[in-house]
Formats: structure tokens, sequence, C-alpha cells
């Protein structure tokens, strides 16, 4: 491996972690989309950073394209709060507008600039270690490398100072106002942090790489847990695999280094929405399927209590008169029997002193409209679910 290619992995690593931050943020307070805007809306900050300086190596060039992503979260904000149109609509609304200022200030004043709008969008890993950062006539490695880890240090600085701040702010804003934060500070301050970390990585990788970086990992990490910290690092992880497992697709394909990447992501979320433990669609059709069943379960209890005759509770009555299919009257009778909530004698049914107990205290949660905690009742019953 050359160091060329190391140089790029190690690129493309500290941006999936950069972006894996702010964007598990952003997808918590269901505000993906916004990077999406601010990726395009910052072109005109930077055309406008190159005529005040003329240098495209510029910090300035930074500083006024995140100014611009953070003016893009203020002027969506502003059109949705006027309650005319929503969210979305606001940010099709703006991002548009200020990305054509932007390729427009490019198209008639800086037609002999390098400003390459297809660069922009697309990015291209692969010349980043061909723009070095010189100091003297000493070779400090790509100039990428140390931009992305200078916002990523900053970033990681910013998060363990304010992370009870921004989890708090995040979840009950209302809280968080109560106890002296301001939430409205710290979303600006989140926003500006997500405007930083896009323009310091759509250089190196298209601003295409860098929304799919941002919301792709968090959302598939969102997937897997509820915990804020386990779903940062869960996020930076998957970012991390998507860049390496990107390149190296990359390279034996020898297709385009952002879109392997873009792929590699797209194909774990693919994965983990199939099949994640608690949310995933398969994993929801059988806990459909077992709800079900301890619905089914629940509605057979009740009429053994109701009924005392030995005709009403023959095993044949479930389907001869509650109509059920024997498939499913089967499946109840076991799944009562295996969790001893019933006992069977000539095939006549009754319950045991576990299964009334059971019965009384759900019909008590019905009655009360408490039914949601009927599941926390057949976890302290249930030795076996459907």
């Amino acid at each position: 491996m050359t160091n060329a290619q190391i140089e790029i992995q190690a690129i493309a690593a500290l941006v999936a972690v950069a972006c894996a931050i702010p964007g598990a943020f952003l997808v918590l307070r269901k505000m993906s989309m916004i990077s999406d805007a601010i990726s395009h809306a910052i072109l005109p900050g930077i055309v406008l950073g190159f005529f005040i300086t003329q240098d495209l190596n510029s910090p300035l060039l930074i500083l006024l394209a995140a100014l611009t992503g953070v003016i893009t979260v203020i002027l969506v904000e502003y059109i949705q709060k006027t309650g005319l149109v929503k969210e979305d609509t606001a940010i099709g609304l703006v991002f548009p507008a200020l990305f054509s200022i932007g390729v427009i200030l490019i198209a008639k004043n800086a037609n002999d600039v390098h400003l390459d709008i297809d660069a922009v969008l697309l990015g291209e890993l692969a010349f980043a270690p061909f723009d070095r950062l010189l100091i003297g006539e000493t070779d400090m490695g790509p100039k990428s490398l140390w931009v992305i880890g200078t916002i990523l240090l900053i970033t990681l600085t910013l998060l363990f100072l304010f992370f009870k701040e921004l989890k708090l702010s995040t979840f009950d804003k209302g809280l968080a106002t109560t106890l002296g934060f301001s939430p409205v500070l710290l979303h600006y301050g989140l926003m500006t942090v997500s405007s930083v970390t896009v323009v310091g990585a759509f250089d190196a990788v298209g601003a295409v790489l860098v929304v799919a970086l941002i919301i792709a990992p968090a959302a598939t990490a969102y997937l897997l847990t509820d915990n804020l910290k386990k779903m940062l690092i869960i996020s930076c992880g998957f970012g991390v695999f998507a860049a390496i497992g990107g390149y190296w697709m990359a390279h034996f394909l020898n297709a385009s280094i952002a879109g392997s990447m873009t792929t590699v992501l797209g194909i774990i979320f693919l994965l983990v929405y199939l099949f994640a433990p608690k949310q995933g669609v398969i994993s929801g059709f059988f806990q459909e399927k077992q709800q079900q069943v301890e619905v089914s379960l629940l509605i057979f209890l009740l009429h053994l209590q109701n009924h005392a005759e030995a005709e009403e509770r023959h095993v044949n009555h479930l389907r001869e008169h509650i109509n059920w299919q024997k498939v499913r009257s089967k499946t109840v009778l076991e799944l009562a029997t295996k969790n001893n909530l019933i006992q069977i004698s000539d095939d006549v049914v009754s319950l045991t002193d576990k299964g009334q107990e059971f019965t009384d205290e759900a019909l008590n949660y019905i009655t009360t409209n408490k039914a949601t905690a009927i599941e926390e009742l057949k976890n302290r019953f249930f030795l076996f679910r459907g």
C-alpha cells in the first residue's frame, strides 16, 4: 500500500468521524436535510472569499462559507416559522437560490479561475494527496488532512465541553431553558459546527459524499440504539468502515471513490434497516406476529375467566365458537401452557393461579386505560413469548 493510498484513507476516515458527530444531532433533531442545503449554499461564500483574497487557499474562504451555511439555516427557519410552508419546502427554496447565486458569480466574474463546480459536488479524494501543506521546505502532508483534522479536534473539544447541554436541548428544549441553557444558542452553535465541517470536507470529498457521511451513519446507528453516546460511537464506526471499505471497492472496481463510499453506506443502512434486532423490518414483522399471538392469548384467558361452563372451555371451542384456525388455536394453547397460565384436563381448559393473577392484572390495566403497561406485565409473567 502506497503513501498516497494511506493518506486518502486517513482523510476519508477523518471526514467520516467529523461528519458523524454533528450528523447524529441533526438526525435526532429531524434536521438531516439541512446538511444538504448547507453543502450547496456555501458556494457563494467561497466565491466571495476568493474575490476578497484572490487566493483559493485562504482561510477566509472557509469562514465566509461557514457564515453562508449559518445564513442558510436562518433563512430556512425564518421561512418555516411563517407557517406558510414546511421545513422541506423551505430548504428547497433557499439552497437552490444561494447555490445559483454562486454559480452566476463564477460564470460572470471568475471564468478564468479554477473553481470547478463538478469537483465541488462530486469531489475527488484521489487528488487530495497532491495538495500538500508546505512550511518552508518541509512537507507536512496533505492539506485536507490538516484542515479536517483541525475541524475534528475542535468538534470533539466542543462535544466534550457541551455534551450535556446539547443532549438536553436536543431532547427537551423546555427543560433546557428552565435550567438556564439557551437552546437557540446551542442550535446555532451546532449549525456553525456543521457548516464548518461541510466546508472543510467538501473540497476533498465533495458535497454529495459529505451529505451521505452526515446522514447515513447517524441514521443507521439510530436503528440500533437509543443511547446518545453509543449512537455517536456507532455512527463514527460505520462512517470509518464505509470510508475505508468504499476506497477499496473503488480500487478494485476502478470506480469513483466518493460513489463507492456512498454505496457502502447505502448497503450498511439497508442491512441494518432489514436486520436490526429491535427496529429492523424483519424483526418488526416477527414482533407483530408475536403481538398478534399474545393478544389472542389474552382474549382466550379473558374468555376462560368469564365462563365456568365446561363446553365453553373445551379446546375445540377455540375453533368452533371463537372462530380461530387450527394452527392459531394450537399456538395459543401451547403458549399459555408453556407459561403455566392454563391447565388442560380431558380437553377442558382452566386457569392456573398464575393465569388468574395475570388475567386480573391485565384486565385492570385495560379498564384503567393503561394498556401500554401490559408489555411490562407480560415481561413479568411470560417465560416464553409468542
